[in-house]
């Protein structure tokens, strides 16, 4: 079992490109990988770790309704803010559930939600020396969209729906992003390009 930390965006005719920093993550114990160029963690706890990759991707969905890049998206307060709403619910669950999501680098996953609702200037400052993205990186849920393809939204804002809705739990802003995308899908005109404020709620 493993998991790929880090962005890739189909380019298409065989291309492929890597948007962000970040391992690949393999369960303790696994046949070696030959992949000299890859940063390969082992981990013994594949639960935790999936769960930390599923947290980090609910801004996946987010990515894809602001047609934004990863960089002007994530360097915007107010959409760092719906992301932080939706993970703080993840967590929750995940808390009820007994599982401690891995944390990508060396800032706890819990503690990343403080960093998002920073201000930007000091969001900018900081994420400096976490995961570098670059100009070009998108989530792979736009790339869905604009290529009029049904997305994985079930299997993140929907999994946290699920599994929320089996604890008694609510999850309102997974669940407004969750039908945000649905409502995409079904449009089949690619991006809808919504600002953060076109998201039902209020959400701080």
């Amino acid at each position: 079992m493993g998991m790929v930390s880090f962005n890739v965006l189909h380019r298409g005719e065989g291309r492929f490109h890597r948007g962000t920093s970040g391992p690949l993550v393999i369960a303790a114990g696994a046949p070696p990988l030959a992949a000299p160029h890859l940063n390969i963690v082992p981990h013994d706890d594949m639960a935790a770790v999936l769960a930390g990759k599923l947290v980090y991707n609910l801004n996946n969905a987010l990515n894809a309704l602001s047609g934004l890049t990863l960089r002007e998206q994530l360097g915007d307060r107010r959409w760092r803010l719906i992301l932080a709403a939706a993970q703080d619910e993840a967590l929750a669950v995940f808390r009820a559930e007994g599982i401690q999501p891995w944390s990508l680098g060396k800032v706890p996953v819990s503690r990343f939600l403080r960093i998002l609702r920073l201000p930007d200037f000091l969001f900018r400052l900081l994420s400096r020396r976490g995961v570098k993205i670059d100009s070009a990186a998108r989530s792979s849920m736009w790339e869905d969209l604009e290529r009029r393809r049904r997305t994985e939204i079930d299997e993140l804002q929907g999994a946290i729906i699920a599994r929320a809705a089996a604890l008694g739990m609510s999850t309102p802003v997974n669940r407004a992003i969750s039908d945000a995308i649905h409502a995409a899908e079904e449009a089949a005109k690619g991006s809808p390009k919504l600002a953060p404020g076109d998201l039902p709620g209020r959400i701080s």
